[in-house]
């Protein structure tokens, strides 16, 4: 891959650039031009990942036709509720040959969709190829990876998910280096599903912890959360060991007991009776988990699956309901299997 292009130049879009040291070129699209000259004259993004040098091959730019001239492969790092603007205003300077990635992890709230699901449907609506042609050389990426960490060269390993193996191959390819290991997946539906869902029981991970409700409960939280997004995975046609693997479980480790988590902050924030837009204010960033939560609960009723605590985080988010209610809420549901 002579040259990348990484459109969204966030934590997360300037933590993967500094991955990418064996290509020629690596372009970092920021929407602001001059955000885009602050960072590329600093060779820092300062606003997002502060300490967290650029690569020498790296080039911070504005324009979509530079950033995309030529470029072999893609990567969409942008929120999701950013993300269908955002390929359609790229989608004439992306090449068709181009490999495509997305590392964004959330749900499109109005519509419930994935974003492979977004990805492929505006670019076969602003150019000839069809949906299927799309598909084959698009490819989701997504595990244990807080972006801090990342850009700091700590090990860590994800999952790249393509319905096609070659594409798969190509993006283990292009990530793979001495601090992150890549695997390959076949079920992309899974992985996207699982990176997305996450977030949501991650607000209920921090809620525990600003209550003060101990590691017991976090750890009970975890687990029953992993049942639940695992039986609405498998419903809308994942895979169940997905939710077993680096996106599932071991995303969910990472998200749920980590202060770098943006999904986390909102949760302890909540716990300390602060209003979620203030809460997402002083974060500065898109924390996915809240609209991730309604559209798993839209998705869960659409479906009819129970998810007692992704509905029950909805009321805490949404419905103001108190953090004491809705602990008893939990808590006094009627008795059951573990595998029910």
């Amino acid at each position: 891959m002579r040259k990348i292009t990484i459109l969204g130049a966030g934590s997360w879009g300037t933590a993967l650039s500094t991955l990418l040291g064996k290509a020629d070129e690596v372009y970092l699209w920021e929407k602001f031009l001059d955000i885009a000259k602050e960072f590329q004259n600093a060779r820092e993004n300062k606003f997002f990942l502060p300490g967290i040098p650029l690569l020498k091959n790296a080039t911070v730019s504005s324009s979509l036709e530079i950033a995309l001239r030529d470029a072999n492969a893609v990567v969409f790092a942008v929120p999701s509720g950013a993300m269908a603007e955002v390929v359609g205003i790229a989608a004439p300077y992306i090449g068709g040959s181009a490999l495509l990635i997305n590392a964004s992890k959330g749900l499109e709230c109005e519509t419930c969709r994935r974003m492979s699901e977004v990805i492929s449907d505006v670019l076969s609506r602003e150019t000839s190829e069809s949906e299927d042609s799309i598909s084959e050389r698009l490819v989701s990426i997504s595990g244990p990876n807080l972006a801090v960490e990342i850009g700091k060269g700590l090990p860590s390993a994800c999952v790249a998910a393509s319905a096609n193996p070659v594409s798969a191959a190509l993006c283990q390819e292009i990530w793979m280096g001495p601090t992150f290991r890549v695997y390959t997946s076949t079920d992309i539906v899974g992985v996207e599903l699982a990176g997305a869902m996450k977030n949501v029981i991650a607000i209920g991970a921090g809620i525990c912890e600003g209550a003060g409700f101990g590691d017991n409960s976090k750890a009970a939280l975890m687990t029953r959360g992993l049942a639940e997004i695992t039986r609405l995975g498998v419903e809308l046609g994942a895979e169940r060991s997905t939710f077993l693997g680096l996106a599932g479980v071991g995303d969910l480790i990472a998200t749920c007991g980590s202060k770098l988590s943006r999904n986390y902050r909102v949760g302890y924030g909540l716990s300390q009776h602060k209003k979620l837009d203030d809460i997402l204010k002083e974060i500065g960033q898109t924390a996915e988990g809240v609209p991730t939560t309604r559209a798993i609960c839209s998705l869960a009723v659409r479906k009819k699956v129970e998810m007692p605590i992704s509905q029950t985080l909805y009321s805490t988010l949404f419905e103001g309901l108190s953090i004491p209610d809705a602990l008893e809420q939990l808590m006094l549901r009627p008795p059951r299997s573990e595998r029910a």
